[in-house]
């Protein structure tokens, strides 16, 4: 893609993705939106980091004496790479997570977690502190309320993160239809968790096989 790693737009080659503690006991306490929303979220998220081959990290808390397994949508995409388990609350704060980033080679991180107001929030401010950009998915984080959501989402936008839904992201990489290398690929995640609009792109691809039927 035409885009270096001093663009302000993400790419492939110039992103890495984190997903952080999207576990049982965090989804259990999200209230600031619906939990299958966020779930949809998260999936579509980590299928697109899978589609472009974004290096991904994945972190959870406490998963054997408190928060449970992570999230099966991403283990089920990712079944190989290493989930970073930690105690402590920023996930910057455990240098295996930190060696993890490092080792990507990539200055943009796009990051998701739960919840909003501390698992994602104080990661993001010391990345941002140590010169990362960071791209915060706010449709794939949940909070305990609306209100603490909003709250974190305001505080990590002041500091310097970019607030984006993981469509922005998918679309983001993809950018050019003629890229056919991930069309489909795309196209399905968008029809797989868009919503209405994965429904257009349902109608789109009947009527087009409906139109080359014809035409044999």
């Amino acid at each position: 893609m035409a885009s270096g790693p001093g663009s302000k737009l993400l790419t492939p080659e110039n992103s890495a993705i984190i997903l952080i503690d999207h576990q049982p006991q965090m989804y259990f306490g999200v209230e600031s939106e619906s939990r299958n929303e966020v779930m949809n979220s998260v999936a579509a998220l980590a299928e697109t980091a899978s589609a472009f081959k974004v290096p991904t990290v994945l972190t959870s808390i406490s998963a054997s004496t408190f928060a449970g397994p992570l999230d099966p949508n991403i283990t089920a995409v990712f079944p190989n790479t290493p989930i970073i388990d930690r105690t402590i609350m920023n996930a910057w704060e455990d240098q295996d997570l930190v060696n993890a980033v490092k080792k990507t080679g990539r200055k943009k991180l796009v990051m998701a977690g739960l919840w909003t107001e501390v698992c994602l929030t104080l990661p993001v401010l010391s990345a941002l502190e140590e010169g990362y950009e960071v791209y915060i998915v706010v449709d794939a984080s949940g909070g305990s309320s609306k209100q603490a959501h909003d709250a974190a989402v305001q505080r990590m936008v002041q500091a310097g993160a970019q607030p984006v839904t993981w469509m922005q992201v998918l679309y983001e990489y993809q950018r050019d239809w003629s890229r056919q290398g991930t069309y489909e690929a795309v196209t399905n995640i968008a029809q797989k968790h868009g919503g209405a609009h994965g429904l257009g792109i349902f109608y789109a691809k009947s009527m087009f096989k409906a139109q080359e039927g014809k035409k044999k």
